[in-house]
């Protein structure tokens, strides 16, 4: 494929569950992979739930698709950001994520976002 390889960059701030946020931006973030573009994905506000360890749907009767995010890697999608802020408002550490992620503040994530060619919001 040739071209310029673009860099997407992913916003997800919604909880995993109650809107479609979140299961869509995980489509499309696998979309841009398959199209060889640059991919990083951020998780801020509630969108820090999407990678919780030991999410359990059964009782609200929808699937769960957090499974789905250790599979990333094998379509090269390596850079997950997660705003150290937001995990910290939720009681969450690094450890309670069902993948590995880079940690870093909001003023560190700002930063990245100013080197993207793309940024979208989930």
């Amino acid at each position: 494929m040739g071209g310029k390889v673009k860099r997407f960059m992913y916003v997800n701030r919604k909880a995993p569950y109650g809107t479609i946020y979140a299961l869509e931006a995980l489509e499309v973030v696998l979309i841009a992979a398959a199209f060889d573009q640059d991919v990083s994905l951020v998780f801020v506000d509630d969108g820090v739930y999407q990678l919780k360890k030991g999410q359990n749907t059964k009782g609200i009767d929808v699937k769960n698709f957090s499974p789905t995010y250790r599979a990333l890697e094998g379509y090269d999608i390596e850079k997950l950001y997660v705003e150290r802020e937001s995990l910290e408002a939720r009681g969450l550490t690094e450890e309670d994520l069902l993948v590995p992620v880079e940690v870093l503040s909001s003023e560190e994530l700002r930063e990245l976002m100013e080197q993207q060619d793309v940024v979208l919001s989930f």
